[in-house]
């Protein structure tokens, strides 16, 4: 009997506004149409049903209260602290039952924002995700790229969707983006930089496009 195959995770990463929970959906829903097996989850805090507890009381420490609630070394800890949780009781079950895992943001945020929004540094990040999670890393990501004012007047849009991130200043937003174009530069063959502006539908025919030439075959037409 041959060996079921393990499903693939895909994350979508990008700043504030950029769109990823409307294209996470469209996306999902293609999938679902094609025959495959589909869990939408997120981070900080996993599933948005709360259902992983420990993952989404941490998602409440990192997104609610003043922009300077924490240092830097502490948000990309207790981003590390969910995301052990997260990848073993969510992510890997679900890959190892043939399912793909569609994630709103993974280890790569933690890089952009706290590595580069608030200057901790490559390194530091590298050496942390190595020691928590070793090399495991998505399959396909899509960083939907947006000017920095666009992306924060669409998040601010949002009735009662504010989060401490989105209240930092306008310097450490435009370090974001820097910091996620140089993590799409630096792998171009698991990162594609989209375009996130214009219509939603367009948006997601060049994500789907992006995501056909990384995962080849698998990625259904």
């Amino acid at each position: 009997m041959a060996r079921a195959r393990r499903g693939l995770f895909v994350t979508f990463e990008g700043g504030e506004g950029a769109g990823k929970t409307t294209q996470i959906a469209r996306l999902a829903r293609h999938l679902t149409a094609a025959g495959i097996d589909v869990v939408v989850t997120r981070e900080p805090g996993g599933p948005t049903d709360g259902s992983l507890a420990q993952a989404a009381a941490i998602r409440r420490l990192l997104v609610e209260g003043e922009p300077g609630a924490w240092s830097a070394r502490s948000e990309a800890l207790l981003n590390y602290a969910q995301r052990i949780e997260h990848v073993e009781r969510v992510i890997k079950p679900a890959l190892a039952r043939s399912t793909w895992v569609l994630c709103d943001r993974f280890a790569d945020s933690t890089m952009a924002y706290q590595g580069y929004g608030h200057r901790l540094g490559r390194d530091f990040v590298l050496k942390l995700h190595r020691m928590c999670l070793g090399t495991f890393r998505p399959d396909a990501t899509a960083i939907l790229d947006l000017p920095v004012e666009a992306g924060l007047a669409r998040a601010l849009a949002r009735p009662g969707a504010e989060t401490r991130f989105e209240r930092m200043d306008r310097s450490f937003h435009e370090r974001l983006r820097r910091g996620f174009r140089a993590i799409a530069r630096a792998e171009p063959r698991r990162c594609a930089l989209i375009d996130a502006s214009g219509d939603v539908a367009s948006v997601s025919a060049r994500i789907e496009l992006a995501l056909r030439k990384r995962l080849k075959a698998r990625f259904p037409a």
